[in-house]
């Protein structure tokens, strides 16, 4: 897991405000945060820092979204992912069940994912506006695919996107930097937790 200090410079100086934002925990399901080691980082630093964000958050009224892709697509659910990443998981809970240190809770919401971004054929978008959310704070798997395209497609509907930088992990930490690289000059925010919390602390809300 890089240091904060390790990474590109942000463009943008946005602040996150309690008011303002939606935490997004992206595609934190046993099939893919398995591909980590138990023990080691970056999975150790991954979940505990999502589990800070999620209960900061959860205590601060700030809605909290997950996704999560379906088991056993059908090759038309698949489509063009089947080309690159293969059948994808099964329908057992050994792979499509969040992880257990990030059960949703009972207020929480669970989107179906079915292509990289979160906005793609989900009501995400629509329930931001709804809500009169335009900050959506960006953490999970994998770095450089969901979490970037999520990123990316946030700041093109005008959502302020926040890619925490170690609460996201990825296959290699070259990844991880490609991704904030592109995040933090194109189009995100890319604090790390400890900075996100401070700005989402009592005293500063």
């Amino acid at each position: 897991m890089p240091a904060r200090s390790d990474l590109t410079d942000d463009v943008v100086d946005w602040r996150i405000s309690a008011a303002r934002a939606v935490l997004l925990i992206h595609d934190m399901q046993n099939f893919f945060v398995n591909f980590f080691p138990e023990g080691e980082s970056p999975r150790t630093h991954l979940l505990d820092n999502v589990v800070r964000l999620r209960e900061r958050c959860a205590g601060l009224g700030i809605p909290v979204y997950y996704t999560a892709q379906p088991g056993r697509m059908s090759e038309e659910q698949r489509g063009l992912l089947k080309d690159v990443w293969g059948p994808g998981m099964t329908s057992g809970p050994d792979d499509v069940a969040i992880v257990a240190e990030l059960s949703p809770g009972e207020n929480d919401r669970v989107l179906t994912k079915w292509r990289y971004s979160a906005f793609h054929r989900s009501p995400l978008l629509d329930e931001l506006t709804e809500h009169g959310r335009d900050q959506l704070i960006i953490c999970g798997v994998y770095a450089h695919v969901g979490c970037l395209a999520t990123a990316a497609d946030a700041y093109a509907n005008n959502i302020q996107p926040f890619l925490v930088s170690d609460a996201i992990a990825d296959f290699t930490l070259d990844y991880h930097r490609l991704a904030i690289d592109y995040a933090s000059r194109l189009c995100a925010a890319t604090p790390d937790t400890e900075s996100l919390l401070a700005d989402l602390s009592p005293a500063a809300c």
